[in-house]
């Protein structure tokens, strides 16, 4: 994964109602909800929730789709997934290193 595109991500999830909006869609599953639904779960007043939505959508983290009058939002598993493989993928390589050899690395 781009780097640049990681921070983009974590950086949508870096407040803590796009958070808690983002865990809601979780909870939500593949079906997701709608904007009301969400409005409704979370107390964010409608423009608010409009401004961290599009912050959202931008990051990739979350998609959205029109279904008639009302717009559905779901959490992009996939990306998701695809962030946390980009933060764990150089989990504990250091571990296994002398102390040596890490302070070398780090210089």
């Amino acid at each position: 994964m781009d780097p640049s595109l990681a921070a983009q991500g974590f950086a949508a999830m870096g407040a803590e109602p796009r958070l808690e909006v983002l865990r809601l869609l979780v909870r939500a599953g593949e079906a997701g909800l709608s904007v009301g639904e969400i409005r409704a779960r979370s107390g964010i007043a409608a423009s608010t929730l409009a401004h961290h939505l599009r912050f959202l959508a931008a990051a990739e983290v979350v998609t959205q789709e029109k279904v008639g009058r009302s717009t559905i939002c779901c959490a992009n598993f996939e990306h998701l997934q695809s962030l946390a493989g980009f933060i764990l993928s150089a989990c504990c390589q250091d571990a296994a290193l002398p102390t040596a050899q890490k302070d070398a690395e780090n210089d």
